[in-house]
């Protein structure tokens, strides 16, 4: 059972004094609690640090923690470019990157970055996973790429990663067609479904379609993505975690809760809820801390990882 963290990287996370250096001393700090990973989100919309420049002043200051990406939107990149970045990140950390992809939605963070791409939207789930086959591709050292969008002869020698195979790939999303997609395509599984009956009943459908194309259950990492605050004082966590969705997010935490796993109370409220989505199956935790300000940030990560051998005793026993 892994539990990690999403790192605050953006802007709206960050108080008036807060100075973003501090952020690979708070990745350190995780890795010294017992936190087993260290995450970062991937936008145009809303200013953050780059979800790959992170990593990579992340890779030399950490020794064990995995280090990955929710979600890294691919076509926001050159496609051969970012291969060639992840490697040089996988190699930097000695085989420690996961790379969960996304292609965006509909509204403000999907369109409109298509739009500052300067790529098409249509067709954009085909051209994420064309995407990714790409990437496998050149990290086994292949010449040429030719798929029905991607075309590349002549290939020039590239960055090869740590691992032979290049690091996993982890596909967000609890769409039907992405569950499909999941088992057929990709090494794990990152969403974040409000309510942990959807994830069992996703996680089945993404077994599912990894049995029909001959994979096996365990090739599939079954991770969850989950916005987490503890507090003592059950109305005044609410209260702070309403004040990040709002920073965050653009909508209060009623709205927030409606389309994402979020979960909040004391910690035994937290730890209870934490353990229905590892009964329905998650083996991953990113948690992504309710909290603005780094100073508020640290302290509920201090909270989380009180919670971290309790968490895994859970999935032992499952």
């Amino acid at each position: 059972m892994d539990i990690g963290v999403l790192l605050p990287t953006g802007t709206a996370q960050w108080g008036a004094a807060d100075d973003p250096r501090t952020l690979v001393g708070f990745g350190r700090r995780a890795e010294r609690l017992g936190f087993s990973s260290l995450f970062v989100n991937d936008s145009l919309i809303s200013p953050r640090i780059e979800a790959l420049t992170m990593l990579a002043a992340l890779a030399p200051a950490t020794e064990t923690v995995t280090l990955g990406t929710a979600a890294l939107m691919p076509f926001l990149r050159r496609p051969v470019q970012a291969a060639q970045s992840l490697a040089s990140i996988d190699l930097l950390s000695a085989g420690r990157l996961t790379v969960t992809v996304g292609a965006g939605f509909p509204g403000r963070f999907g369109r409109p970055l298509y739009t500052l791409s300067e790529v098409p939207w249509e067709r954009r789930f085909a051209r994420l996973d064309e995407t990714v086959a790409l990437w496998r591709a050149l990290w086994e050292g292949a010449g040429s790429f030719h798929g029905e969008i991607l075309r590349f002869d002549d290939l020039p020698p590239t960055t090869l990663p740590s691992r032979a195979a290049g690091p996993p790939v982890w596909l967000g999303g609890a769409t039907p067609a992405a569950l499909a997609r999941t088992g057929r395509l990709y090494d794990g599984w990152l969403p974040y479904p409000p309510d942990p009956a959807d994830y069992a009943s996703g996680l089945r459908d993404v077994r599912t379609a990894a049995a029909d194309a001959g994979r096996a259950a365990e090739d599939i990492t079954p991770a969850l993505f989950v916005s987490v605050r503890i507090d003592d004082d059950v109305e005044r966590g609410r209260r702070a975690l309403d004040e990040y969705a709002r920073a965050a997010y653009g909508m209060p935490l009623e709205e927030l809760e409606k389309i994402q796993a979020v979960v909040t109370g004391t910690a035994d409220q937290v730890l209870a809820d934490l353990r229905r989505y590892v009964a329905a199956g998650a083996r991953h935790i990113v948690a992504r801390l309710g909290a603005v300000g780094l100073s508020s940030q640290r302290d509920q990560l201090e909270r989380v990882a009180d919670l971290i051998p309790a968490v895994q005793a859970t999935a032992q026993s499952c």
